[in-house]
């Protein structure tokens, strides 16, 4: 079965391109995020200050020509600094509603893990159902909808764990690092002045074009067994002996649609099984809960001795 693919691949390889140029040594990052967007699913970024994850999250932004909103999360945020309140009108004694910047095509939640749980929760309701609910009032958002959040290591001060309701919300979880010293190079000669850090035209779709290249992501084919292997790679998730709960139903159906996203990414229009255990780790990761604590790369550990363990479809 064939998926009727008719989106110039070369204009999405230019986009691919145009990002990984934007945030030197981050290819994993930057391929895990271009496939949430293309999935229709969000993002965590996660890494110490100064690594790109802002940068990252500017250059998805700039894919496509939607509205961008940044928020800086702080323990002080409220939820009606997110999702908007209701005011006065002027000169009246009518209360109309005044949208905040979670009304926007993609939004950049800075930090993330410094605001408080009642500020995070403020997110659930728009990133899984793509609208919000105000003094009873539900609002929908736009659409495209895309939320890329950022979060600084646990280690770090003044940062609160994510719940795990929130973290079932992200599709990935992707996490950034100290570019190798040749990239690291690169990005101070850019710097410097010695390159040109924006090239003369960039490339960009518009939020309808997004759209229907989502719809063609969900056409790309899934075999039975393909299927049949990524539940295996989410029941022995599951029996690991750390684990409590983790691996659920929405983070298996997400596993897939981000497997439909990356095999549409190199140009097949059916999922592999080599899709599906390149994504499981940053899919399901973050979503374990353990009986002890663990930083990311340790989650994702788990996940990858489940992929040693389960047979591969041949």
């Amino acid at each position: 079965m064939s998926a009727p693919f008719s989106f110039d691949a070369a204009r999405l390889r230019a986009l691919e391109k145009h990002l990984s140029e934007t945030v030197l040594g981050q290819a994993e990052a930057v391929d895990l995020s271009l496939v949430a967007l293309l999935a229709g699913g969000h993002v965590l970024l996660e890494g110490p200050p100064g690594v790109g994850k802002t940068s990252l999250a500017h250059g998805l932004a700039q894919l496509f020509s939607g509205k961008f909103r940044r928020v800086q999360m702080t323990s002080d945020l409220l939820p009606s600094d997110i999702l908007g309140n209701l005011r006065l009108k002027a000169g009246t004694t009518e209360l109309e509603f005044r949208p905040g910047p979670i009304f926007s095509n993609v939004v950049l939640a800075d930090e993330l893990n410094r605001a408080g749980a009642k500020t995070q929760g403020a997110l659930l309701e728009a990133m899984a159902e793509g609208q919000v609910t105000v003094d009873g009032t539900t609002h929908a958002l736009p659409n495209p909808f895309f939320v890329v959040a950022t979060q600084n290591p646990q280690e770090f001060q003044g940062v609160f764990p994510l719940a795990e309701s929130q973290l079932d919300r992200f599709m990935v979880h992707a996490e950034l690092r100290i570019p190798r010293a040749e990239d690291e190079l690169a990005i101070l000669k850019r710097h410097a002045g010695r390159e040109n850090l924006e090239p003369a035209e960039r490339p960009s779709l518009a939020a309808g074009e997004l759209l229907a290249i989502r719809q063609l992501v969900k056409t790309v084919f899934i075999e039975e067994s393909v299927a049949a292997y990524a539940q295996a790679i989410g029941a022995a998730v599951r029996q690991a002996p750390d684990v409590t709960h983790g691996a659920s139903v929405r983070a298996m159906l997400q596993l897939l649609d981000a497997a439909r996203a990356r095999a549409f990414l190199s140009g097949k229009d059916f999922v592999r099984p080599a899709d599906i255990a390149a994504l499981a780790p940053a899919v399901l990761g973050h979503r374990l809960c353990l009986r002890s604590e663990r930083n990311a790369q340790e989650r994702k550990s788990l996940v990858k001795h489940a992929l040693e363990v389960v047979a591969v479809p041949s």
